[in-house]
């Protein structure tokens, strides 16, 4: 429980980061970047393993670069679900937004949240 509220938080910071630098992508405010960081969560824990098993052969031909349109896809599927609380200006926009989400996400999980769980 608390990994998953860590990670809630590091992708709240993630979204209000990218809508901060990317004009195509909007959010209402920190608590829409909050449901958001869950509904999100949610979406990587049951729908995210499901596409990853339906595109599996596009995904190995692509050396696993299609894993950034199925996490598009989820960012799609989650601003579709909050409305006007979460925009993004099409498909090209969720794909950048994408590959931008990983990589910060993966710098913040190496050098702050592992360090920290490490020091205890």
């Amino acid at each position: 429980m608390k990994n998953w509220i860590i990670h809630i938080i590091v992708i709240t910071i993630v979204l209000m980061v990218v809508d901060g630098y990317m004009d195509s992508i909007k959010l209402s405010g920190v608590g829409a970047a909050l449901i958001a960081g869950v509904i999100l969560s949610v979406l990587n824990v049951i729908v995210k393993p499901l596409l990853i098993i339906l595109t599996l052969p596009v995904t190995v031909l692509s050396l696993g670069l299609f894993l950034f349109v199925i996490n598009a896809i989820t960012l799609e599927i989650t601003a579709g679900l909050m409305g006007d609380a979460f925009e993004i200006n099409g498909f090209g926009a969720a794909l950048l937004a994408a590959i931008i989400i990983s990589i910060l996400n993966l710098l913040i999980q190496t050098f702050i949240v592992k360090p920290l769980k490490k020091g205890k």
